[in-house]
């Protein structure tokens, strides 16, 4: 039986309101934005989040700041990422949260006559050194807890990404999050590195898409093989986020899962 969550919402201000929703929808979990003020990792207490899921009987995922980067050149910068991150370990270990999702940041690129360079592909060996640093980090946080730490693709996989994520992917703690309209908005292009890789997937974003406009639409509402990719899930035994980011895209994304799935 799939786990089905929903996102946190901007109509949501509190952990209450996202917990009582969920319920209200059936759902399994709730994936908290780290992006959003009220989750940040220095005021959210762990007491209140666990009372929260045990009055609700819902579990969490965590979606990492969209903005992390580790593998910053300023060490300071990446420094301050890295303890980011294992302080979220940290809360999400006193939680038993299985899930933690995160962006690879491309960083910076140049704009030559002749196209991008992404300064990670020119500097690729002080690149790979900062993303072990941060793979071991992990790994030593991490422990024997039953949790992943997922990486979403997000606007492709150049090759020397694709290399970076097999540094990642050599490490027990890490694994793939698959964003389903992410990979329609590029074309196609993350969906066999995602397949190649199939044993590593643990975790979906599910939200439809149509051609020549933005993603994060209602199950249902554009042009996804939403089937496929739920059996995809199924088989993997992932976790699947509805990630619209309304109440009303929620709602129907979720009656389209009854109708179609359940």
């Amino acid at each position: 039986m799939l786990k089905f969550g929903m996102p946190t919402l901007i109509e949501t201000a509190t952990i209450e309101d996202c917990a009582a929703l969920c319920r209200e929808l059936g759902l399994d979990f709730i994936e908290m934005n780290m992006n959003l003020p009220q989750y940040q990792i220095q005021t959210m207490d762990p007491e209140r989040f666990r009372r929260a899921a045990e009055d609700y009987g819902i579990f969490y995922t965590i979606h990492l700041d969209e903005n992390m980067n580790v593998c910053d050149f300023n060490p300071d910068v990446a420094a301050a990422y890295r303890d980011t991150v294992i302080k979220t370990i940290a809360f999400a270990r006193e939680l038993r949260i299985p899930v933690l999702n995160m962006h690879m940041w491309p960083g910076v690129y140049f704009t030559l006559p002749e196209g991008k360079v992404y300064l990670f592909e020119k500097y690729r060996e002080e690149y790979l050194e900062k993303l072990l640093l941060f793979r071991e980090e992990c790994e030593k946080a991490i422990g024997d807890a039953n949790m992943k730490i997922c990486v979403e693709n997000w606007h492709g996989y150049p090759r020397w990404q694709v290399e970076a994520l097999e540094v990642l992917l050599e490490s027990p703690v890490f694994g793939l999050t698959f964003d389903v309209g992410h990979n329609f908005c590029v074309g196609g292009a993350d969906e066999q590195v995602i397949l190649d890789r199939a044993e590593k997937l643990h975790h979906m974003h599910l939200h439809d898409v149509k051609d020549g406009t933005k993603d994060h639409m209602a199950l249902g509402t554009g042009q996804l093989d939403i089937r496929r990719y739920l059996e995809l899930a199924r088989q993997r035994k992932c976790s699947v986020v509805l990630e619209t980011k309304t109440v009303s895209g929620l709602r129907q994304s979720v009656h389209w899962i009854d109708r179609n799935w359940r």
